[in-house]
């Protein structure tokens, strides 16, 4: 990866999109910094049960600073899910979907709408939870005066709906700047967002941690994160190889076909996102408890039986279970989305090309259905594994006698911490690769027509 960085700054064009990524970036993170009016920084325990703590590692402790990127990309995040799971259902988006240029650009339009009323509610839930749960309000800026009207019922009417329009602001800014990394830079602007949030907040955690003068602790975590990082960056280019041969076809004074290719089908083709879906629906269920109904009974069963690390071992163990089978139900369920077996079987069939010993048809999207079941399977058992392994490691830490960790350390490198963090990183070192690839490219054409015209 360090050559193919080296290499793109010896391109121009590649080395100007670096440096606009690496601007949207700091952009960003300066926004990180910026409080809002009205909130104070908080402290959020619990970072690897917690939902608040989730979030709070995704936009690099924004939230605990209630800054304006407190939201981060998440509305963004969670309104592309929503709109491509609909695109399945509703035919009109599936026509979108497949209407090119014309049709990406309605479906976007779509998506940020969505963003939009996502981040009014989540930005709503955000500010119900700091006040029921946290001291919330800082209005000595204001002076005595000003703070006495917002202390009344109008006054922190108006102060909530100041609040929350400043958090939409600065989740639709967040938006902006994932879109134009998009445009501009290198990589997938969104996920770049995600991954230097995640990236922040380890770092400030780590240097929490040597700071306390925890240096063995730090060194055996180092080492157990870098085994769990190759072991998701191995698993995830292993992919199961099906050759498909194309006979041979005479079209006018041409022949055509006769050679064979592969049809590459990953093992993790879904990614992250099953680790995603399954987490954020575990986790929504907890966060309406704490925000409306924090007492109520059901709030504590949830607690109790439905929660990460409970201290009752029934509920971790009922937890674990209902995790591991909602990882495994969108695995599958994605997997449908991504790769249609009769779809892939009719294109097959309609250039000519076959399966070796299977019939073109109905047996080559049977054959086709089997292997990707089977795939999925072992893709799901390694996300489930994945799930449970950040668990297990701080497990055996504790009992080797580590216990000062920083928790934001702990939950910044969760399972989907992980997952991202390594997805994130292979995609911009492929996104790099392809543009210099492609300026390579251009360059032989134009030294070619230049001496073609001499």
């Amino acid at each position: 990866m360090f050559e193919t960085i080296r290499n793109a700054f010896k391109i121009k064009d590649v080395r100007n999109k670096i440096l606009w990524t690496i601007l949207f970036v700091v952009i960003y993170r300066l926004g990180c910094y910026i409080t809002v009016p009205g909130l104070q920084a908080i402290t959020i325990e619990d970072g690897t049960t917690s939902i608040m703590g989730l979030l709070n590692s995704i936009t690099g402790s924004a939230l605990s600073q209630g800054t304006i990127f407190s939201l981060g990309i998440s509305p963004y995040i969670n309104s592309s899910i929503i709109v491509q799971l609909l695109t399945v259902a509703i035919p009109a988006l599936e026509r979108w979907s497949k209407e090119g240029e014309e049709g990406r650009a309605k479906i976007d339009k779509l998506t940020r709408w969505m963003t939009f009323a996502l981040a009014i509610v989540s930005a709503v839930g955000i500010y119900l939870t700091f006040k029921n749960n946290y001291n919330y309000v800082n209005t000595s800026w204001l002076g005595a005066q000003w703070s006495g009207f917002f202390a009344d019922d109008i006054g922190e009417w108006i102060l909530g709906i100041y609040i929350v329009g400043m958090l939409v602001a600065g989740s639709m800014l967040c938006m902006w700047i994932g879109e134009r990394i998009t445009e501009y830079g290198v990589s997938n602007g969104i996920s770049m967002i995600i991954f230097v949030g995640i990236i922040a907040t380890a770092t400030q955690a780590f240097t929490n941690t040597i700071g306390g003068g925890n240096w063995i602790e730090a060194i055996i975590f180092i080492v157990e994160l870098i085994l769990v990082f190759g072991f998701i960056v191995w698993v995830d280019g292993a992919e199961r190889k099906i050759k498909v041969q194309y006979a041979k076809q005479v079209k006018g004074n041409k022949m055509y076909g006769g050679q064979s290719t592969f049809i590459p089908i990953k093992v993790n083709g879904s990614g992250v996102m099953p680790l995603i879906f399954s987490y954020a629906l575990l986790s929504f269920v907890p966060m309406l408890n704490q925000t409306f109904w924090p007492e109520s009974g059901f709030a504590n069963f949830w607690n109790n039986y439905m929660t990460a690390q409970t201290g009752n071992v029934v509920g971790t163990i009922v937890y674990n279970v209902v995790l591991a089978i909602f990882i495994f139900v969108f695995a599958y369920f994605y997997s449908q989305i991504q790769f249609n077996p009769m779809e892939i079987s009719r294109n097959i069939q309609s250039n000519g090309g076959f399966i070796t010993g299977i019939r073109p048809g109905r047996e080559t999207a049977q054959f086709l259905t089997k292997v990707i079941s089977r795939i999925t399977f072992w893709g799901a058992l390694f996300l489930a594994i994945v799930a449970f392994i950040p668990s297990i490691l701080f497990s055996i830490l504790g009992w080797a006698g580590v216990t000062s960790l920083d928790s934001q350390l702990v939950n910044s490198f969760s399972a989907t911490g992980m997952m991202i963090c390594v997805s994130v990183g292979l995609e911009f070192n492929k996104s790099l690769e392809n543009q210099i690839l492609m300026r390579h490219y251009k360059g032989l054409l134009g030294s070619g027509s230049k001496g073609f015209l001499r």
